[in-house]
């Protein structure tokens, strides 16, 4: 029974990893990224903090760190520093996943925008400090509402698609422990 705790984890994690290498191909693609277009949203944050919010169990922090440093790298943005936000930012919704438990999805959505956006100012804050050249303020606003738009739709599919759910209140995992 433990053993399977364990698969179902280390699945979890597995299929984290496929979707987020997926996600990241499909985003190096070049379909149609003329100039002046809109920003897409960023699905792999919206993947982290939606799961992050059900199962954290499902996500260690390492995780996390690797597939976004990967990014960061792979798209040639500073290294560490989007993915320190990241990762600040899941702790922040793990720390606190006994009280957003019984959240509703509207108070949760908030909360996940407020984060989004803290996190995109505090980038845009070490960027002005460090004297580098960012995209313009609204292209980045931008991309964070395509993000809060499209983080219902991954709640979603990793609900329906994936069953990936909130514990119930008392749930315990095969070591007795509360979830």
């Amino acid at each position: 029974m433990i053993s399977l705790w364990r698969a179902a984890h280390w699945g979890y994690r597995a299929l984290f990893l496929g979707l987020a290498l997926l996600l990241l191909f499909l985003r190096l693609l070049p379909l149609g990224s003329d100039a002046g277009r809109f920003p897409g949203p960023d699905l792999i944050l919206c993947m982290i903090m939606a799961w992050v919010m059900r199962r954290p169990d499902y996500l260690p922090v390492w995780l996390i760190a690797a597939v976004v440093l990967a990014e960061d790298l792979i798209l040639m943005r500073p290294p560490g520093l989007w993915t320190a936000l990241v990762v600040m930012g899941s702790e922040f919704i793990r720390s606190r996943a006994a009280l957003t438990r019984e959240l509703n999805f509207l108070v949760e959505w908030l909360l996940v925008t407020g984060l989004m956006m803290a996190m995109l100012l505090a980038y845009r804050l070490v960027f002005t400090l460090a004297l580098l050249p960012q995209p313009p303020f609204g292209f980045a606003v931008v991309q964070v509402l395509w993000s809060t738009l499209a983080y219902p739709l991954v709640v979603g599919a990793s609900r329906l698609v994936l069953d990936l759910r909130k514990p119930a209140t008392g749930e315990t995992d095969d070591y007795g422990r509360r979830l």
